[in-house]
């Protein structure tokens, strides 16, 4: 046994050194003449560790061939990346690398603590845990970017108002806002950098917000892009318009904070029923119960 999983671990690490040389053969030779000739502009630690993070992951988007997949199928995984903030090209390639690597990793570490060995069952779901992972941290990376949105939006429609009742237009106060909450509020400052590139592109205002509302995902996002829509079309007051919206999410957000709070009553009837109420039963009725058997134990002796 000991001898298999070493003769695998040494063919494991032959083929990943092949798959590095074939690869990245141009980036290990830089590499080794900035070893040979030192530079004396060295690259630090974090960009070489960067490198090589970047050289791996070029090997895992190299196995996306091996999935078959539909042009409809890759559509809809990348813009489920988009929504979780991952937006090059080599992303998707990433995904579906990770979906053929994670499995086989898996089951090489069944296979190293023997839980294969008591049973196939093992293999099965290390294969179908690590082909659905990357699925589920894909839709855990979206939750909680989403929920950065939608703790962000209140703080940038206030500056849009008052840019916008400073005297800037619109698409003004979006750049300046995206630019001013960049280090606060680096999610949706990202995701309206993105608008203001569109705008600038030639794209209506309009298209703009509204593919922000399809790449976000978000409902309080789409409610934002209606009412601005809407008030481009009628011509009402932008800054009146933003300033009742903001005020909306804020009365929302409270009341989505009473409502959990309102729902800790009930949740904390399982705690209590399951670990406090046996806790204090034995604590309670314990005494009583020795005291009882001594007696019944007096009595049926006598």
């Amino acid at each position: 046994m000991t001898f298999a999983f070493l003769a695998f671990g040494i063919v494991f690490l032959l083929i990943a050194s092949g798959g590095l040389l074939l690869f990245y053969r141009e980036a290990m030779i830089q590499r080794i003449s900035s070893v040979v000739a030192p530079n004396p502009k060295q690259k630090k630690l974090s960009s070489t560790l960067k490198q090589t993070g970047s050289s791996l992951g070029g090997m895992v988007e190299h196995f996306e061939r091996v999935l078959p997949k539909s042009q409809a199928e890759v559509s809809v995984v990348q813009q489920r990346l988009i929504r979780a903030g991952y937006r090059k090209d080599t992303a998707i390639k990433g995904f579906y690398g990770a979906k053929v690597v994670v499995p086989v990793l898996l089951c090489v570490l069944c296979f190293a603590t023997g839980l294969g060995d008591s049973s196939f069952f093992f293999y099965i779901v290390a294969l179908g845990s690590g082909f659905l992972g990357p699925d589920f941290w894909l839709g855990r990376q979206i939750s909680k970017r989403q929920a950065k949105i939608r703790r962000g939006l209140p703080d940038v429609l206030d500056l849009l108002v008052v840019c916008i009742e400073a005297g800037l237009s619109l698409d003004q106060a979006t750049a300046r806002t995206a630019e001013e909450l960049g280090h606060s509020q680096p999610v949706i400052c990202d995701e309206l950098g993105i608008v203001v590139l569109e705008q600038r592109a030639g794209r209506p205002r309009s298209d703009c917000w509204k593919h922000l509302a399809e790449r976000t995902d978000v409902d309080s996002v789409r409610n934002l892009v209606s009412v601005l829509v809407q008030s481009e079309q009628f011509g009402t007051s932008i800054a009146k318009t933003l300033r009742i919206h903001s005020d909306t999410l804020r009365t929302q957000r409270m009341q989505k904070v009473e409502e959990m709070a309102a729902k800790t009553t009930v949740k904390l009837i399982f705690p209590l029923v399951l670990f406090i109420f046996p806790s204090l039963f034995l604590v309670v009725l314990g005494p009583a119960a020795i005291i009882m058997s001594e007696s019944f134990a007096t009595y049926f002796k006598n």
